[in-house]
């Protein structure tokens, strides 16, 4: 009995020896922590240039001159010379309208004209006849007094019918439809062989200059100062033109100048209208076309240039990380100007290596490993107008 009890704890505990040698056999090895490993991150370079600051609004394609062509005087339309869409010059033939009737009227002031002046000459001779006879009471000075009364009377005439033919000319003058301004014929209303008259008011078409051409546009009332001080400038502040509502990513239309502020707010709105000029000889720009405007408000001389990536928001100030040897270090910065495509910084110099991504793994003193060439200088903060 004896002898089994000890045979029993002696399995058990070759049971529980094997059991241990298992546990240990099949336990991980433990892993001794390794060194810290560097942070990838990809880096710019600080740029020094000189960068042109805007201001964007949007605005509307206006026509400096539009005009409608309307009959001066009534008549029937005996020739269109002129297309729809054609670009006419200042003083070009547009229509003509019937003359004959104003021609007929030309003619008869023309004869009572001419009458007038025979009578005037008579009477002229008559009465340097009866001045000299009155000299030795040769007439009454009454008889002179007539004939000098009736030469006043065929003067008056003879200016009259003078009066009636200068007008005649003029409606005459209106039987032909020139242009008044240069630019491109509109749709027209109006065909060869209708009848016109000067109390329509819908006109056979219009006529709208095209180049140089104007935009009309609305900036808010703080911009009053800034557009003051350009308008004020020796040359025209530049104004640029795109299609689309992003200036940055839009087509280009045109470049213009500034030219005029309104002479008052807009007290509903609180903006302040505007205008441009610019030469349109492509005929990019069209009237009634909505456009962005950028206007070039100032320019940054040696302006220290990053990426929008590279700048971090602190709690007290901005920041960014500059690369110092294999690690970092936090750099407050100044935000000078910013927008979309790139920042103007202060607190940095130029060429200094900056962290543009890999920010959110960083602290001040962590190692870090450059990954990738840095972007060509003309790349980094190249401002798009």
């Amino acid at each position: 009995m004896h002898i089994q009890k000890k045979t029993v704890l002696l399995v058990a505990l070759l049971v529980a020896l094997g059991a241990l040698v298992l546990w240990f056999s099949m336990k991980p090895a433990a892993t001794r922590p390794s060194a810290a490993s560097a942070v990838p991150v990809k880096v710019v370079s600080v740029v020094e240039k000189d960068v042109p600051r805007f201001a964007s609004g949007i605005g509307t394609v206006l026509s400096l001159h539009s005009v409608v062509i309307r009959p001066q005087v009534d008549g029937i339309l005996t020739k269109l010379l002129v297309k729809e869409g054609q670009l006419v010059k200042k003083g070009d033939l547009l229509a003509t309208i019937d003359d004959r009737s104003i021609r007929a009227s030309l003619d008869q002031a023309r004869a009572q004209l001419g009458e007038s002046q025979a009578q005037l000459a008579v009477a002229q001779v008559n009465l340097n006849r009866y001045k000299v006879l009155s000299v030795d009471d040769g007439v009454s000075r009454q008889t002179y007094d007539q004939q000098q009364a009736l030469v006043n009377q065929l003067k008056a005439t003879a200016q009259g019918n003078q009066a009636a033919i200068d007008s005649a000319q003029v409606q005459l003058s209106y039987t032909q439809i020139r242009s008044p301004v240069t630019g491109r014929v509109g749709i027209r209303n109006v065909d060869e062989g209708n009848f016109l008259r000067t109390s329509d008011t819908e006109g056979l078409f219009t006529v709208t200059q095209i180049d140089p051409i104007a935009v009309e546009f609305s900036l808010p009332q703080q911009m009053l100062p800034t557009l003051q001080r350009l308008i004020a400038a020796p040359d025209q502040a530049l104004v640029k033109a795109y299609i689309g509502a992003d200036g940055a990513t839009g087509q280009l239309l045109g470049e213009g100048r500034l030219s005029l502020i309104d002479n008052q707010v807009n007290t509903s709105t609180g903006t302040l209208r505007a205008k441009a000029e610019f030469n349109n000889a492509a005929q990019r720009l069209w009237p009634g076309q909505l456009v962005t405007l950028k206007i070039q408000t100032a320019v940054d001389k040696g302006a220290l240039v990053v990426p929008p990536t590279v700048v971090q928001r602190g709690l007290e100030q901005p920041f960014v990380y500059r690369v110092n040897g294999d690690k970092v270090e936090s750099v407050p910065v100044e935000m000078v100007y910013q927008d979309s495509d790139m920042h103007i910084i202060n607190g940095v110099n130029a060429g200094d290596q900056l962290v543009s991504d890999g920010q959110s793994r960083l602290k001040p003193g962590a190692s870090v490993q450059v990954i990738g060439d840095p972007p060509a200088v003309a790349k980094t903060g190249q401002a798009q107008p």
